[in-house]
């Protein structure tokens, strides 16, 4: 950014030079030998009169700006990566609450089983069937150890530290989802980082044609040299040893074998592929959203089915197991109540779960209240590179850029 905009400046340059130089004279047959001593003062200035200055500043800007919401796009997928493994662990953590309260309620129903057989009401079957329900869920309970320990592992990553020193206390899956951000599609264009990036390239390609377009035009030059110059050390830094020049100079290319043609051919498609992008990434964008807000008004209504299965569940279990005290049903149909009711709670908890994922994703799909007028403008750019307070920002333009640059 900062060289581009050096090219509005004169360049200013300074030498001192001391040259020993002989020179033949063919018509005495002899040379003549002596030193030059200079000190030059050159300045020249090409005046930005068809925009190829200007354009590469916009250039130059809109790259930088797309820089700076790359970062912004990279630190929500690292934010909304950290919520999601967050909430997966305490997904976990809910599960694992779940069958340790599964494994006591096997161990009673274990207890009921030989107080029965003891009695002479029930078989060793019935018992061998509780020991291996009972044994086969503290299995899975055990197994719940494994998956936690990977999202831990993950978060410790993702907040920079060992995963061996970091740990987090088992809290079950508490926190309810999100209320749905309401908003106008065309807000989503201000929210997504992503899109603001295409869009800055996009923008950046189209100065990058004025600059090829100004290639067409002839380059005005003004130079000017002043210094001192003398054969002999003792004069040199006199006055008469003095000299000056000044003056206009005028450049045009006559004939490049088609490369300004090509050039320009070359940043239209450029500018033609950034437009196509720009406009796959807010298709992308829309879908995201679009998907994530379908999945979670569908979530909410299948969460509301389970609940009413995990109720029926709970019901039949209290039936069978009543069936079976008085000696009606055998242990089978508790068994098989029980594990209706273990399966159908395990469901309920794990679409509570994807339904908080999906809120993290939709949260991300907006662009996690991220706002394009974040991005610093211009001038905010050449201050802290020049390390000064900034001027007054102004707020990006949101709309695509028109298909080529007037110089």
């Amino acid at each position: 950014m900062r060289e581009a905009r050096a090219q509005y400046f004169p360049t200013l340059t300074a030498g001192a030079s001391i040259t020993r130089q002989r020179q033949p004279n063919t018509a005495t047959g002899s040379a003549t030998t002596f030193t030059e001593y200079s000190l030059p003062f050159d300045a020249s200035w090409t005046p930005d009169l068809f925009g190829r200055v200007r354009n590469t500043v916009r250039a130059a800007a809109a790259n930088a700006q797309a820089s700076a919401a790359d970062l912004e796009n990279t630190r929500l997928t690292a934010q909304a990566e950290l919520a999601v493994d967050y909430f997966q662990l305490r997904g976990q953590d809910a599960l694992k609450q779940l069958l340790d309260s599964t494994v006591v309620a096997y161990e009673k129903s274990l207890e009921l089983t030989k107080a029965l057989y003891e009695t002479g009401i029930d078989s060793d079957e019935s018992v061998a069937q509780a020991e291996t329900q009972l044994e086969a869920t503290r299995a899975l309970d055990t197994n719940i150890g494994i998956l936690r320990s990977q999202y831990e592992h993950a978060i410790a990553l993702l907040v920079g530290k060992p995963a061996s020193s970091f740990s987090i206390a088992v809290e079950p899956l508490k926190t309810p989802p999100p209320a749905i951000p309401f908003g106008v599609p065309s807000q989503l264009l201000e929210r997504r980082p992503d899109i603001a990036a295409s869009e800055r390239l996009m923008a950046q390609a189209n100065a990058q044609i004025g600059v090829a377009k100004a290639a067409y035009f002839p380059t005005l030059t003004l130079s000017a040299s002043a210094g001192l110059e003398s054969t002999q050390g003792s004069s040199w830094f006199t006055w008469p040893s003095r000299f000056w020049s000044v003056g206009p100079a005028i450049a045009e290319t006559i004939y490049d074998g088609g490369l300004r043609r090509a050039t320009m051919e070359q940043y239209r498609a450029q500018y033609d592929q950034t437009v196509a992008n720009y406009r796959n990434t807010v298709l992308t964008a829309f879908q995201q959203v679009e998907d994530n807000l379908s999945g979670l008004r569908i979530l909410s209504k299948e969460i509301q089915e389970q609940d009413t299965a995990v109720v029926s569940a709970e019901r039949s279990l209290k039936l069978a197991t009543d069936r079976y005290r008085l000696g009606i049903d055998p242990y089978l149909n508790v068994i098989t109540a029980e594990t209706a009711l273990v399966s159908n709670q395990q469901t309920a908890v794990n679409l509570r779960i994807t339904q908080i994922v999906d809120s993290v994703q939709l949260i991300e799909a907006i662009g996690g209240g991220w706002d394009s007028s974040t991005l610093p403008t211009s001038q905010q750019i050449i201050s802290r590179q020049a390390q000064l307070p900034a001027t007054t920002p102004v707020p990006p333009s949101n709309s695509p850029p028109p298909a080529s640059s007037t110089p």
